[in-house]
């Protein structure tokens, strides 16, 4: 598994506790973070050389845990990597629209996923006759990343985002990007408790699962965990890693790549 940071942390705890007997290994590219600011070609491109790596550990899955690499490049690794399987991460649009009230939704995202043709499918295809309001949310993954978790500093960047979203009526967030999972209180609060938030990290662990068949099996036994970071990133990432359940014993390795 892959993300641009600590994002799909979130997503790696949902999969410890549906998958206890394989062993995981997550890759934080911190060195080439935030991917949503990044051009495409160049998301690409890293992305690829991270699968060629987890290729070379054993991996015979491959969870792209991050919206924005998943929109821009999950197609490409499919073609140049046809004998691995490849699991992505999408805005949860399609449950976003089964459960708005009000038939307004919004969706926070990075730029790059808020301006792609694949958030653009997804509406058209799941959210015909919804308001949906796309909110780009540039720098918060980048704040989240550098550790701004909660407190006045998250606070200043959420605020004009959750205000846009709260002018425009919506009852339903959409959290488009992995790394917004670890803000979701301050979001909630920012946009109040009639506002339902949507993550879609249980429901990609699902998939996962589903994938995987009998790739792996359960023998009852606890398989290994390793977290890699490729940047200066230990301490937020143990921050995030003590938040989560099934993580909070696992420890960071630097990885140069």
């Amino acid at each position: 598994m892959f993300d641009s940071g600590v994002g799909g942390l979130s997503v790696l705890d949902a999969l410890r506790r549906r998958l206890p007997s394989a062993s995981l290994l997550y890759v934080g590219d911190a060195a080439f973070a935030p991917y949503g600011e990044r051009a495409p070609d160049q998301v690409v491109a890293r992305c690829d050389r991270i699968v060629a790596h987890l290729a070379g550990q054993g991996a015979r899955v491959i969870v792209i845990a991050c919206n924005t690499a998943t929109v821009l490049g999950i197609e490409a690794l499919r073609a140049r990597w046809p004998a691995l399987s490849f699991v992505g991460v999408e805005p949860g649009v399609k449950p976003a629209a089964r459960q708005t009230r009000t038939r307004r939704i919004a969706v926070m995202a990075t730029s790059a996923t808020a301006s792609s043709a694949r958030l653009r499918h997804l509406i058209d295809t799941f959210a015909v006759g919804i308001h949906v309001h796309v909110q780009a949310c540039p720098d918060l993954a980048s704040a989240i990343e550098g550790g701004a978790h909660e407190g006045h500093e998250l606070d200043a960047v959420l605020s004009p985002f959750c205000a846009e979203m709260r002018a425009a009526n919506v009852d339903t967030v959409v959290l488009g990007c992995t790394h917004y999972a670890f803000v979701a209180r301050t979001i909630q609060r920012l946009m109040g408790d009639g506002v339902m938030l949507i993550d879609t990290a249980a429901a990609v662990a699902d998939r996962i699962v589903s994938v995987c068949g009998t790739q792996v099996g359960d023998d009852g036994r606890r398989a290994s965990t390793r977290v890699h970071s490729t940047g200066d990133t230990t301490a937020a990432m143990l921050a995030i890693l003590g938040r989560c359940d099934e993580l909070a014993a696992c420890r960071v390795e630097t990885l140069v790549l």
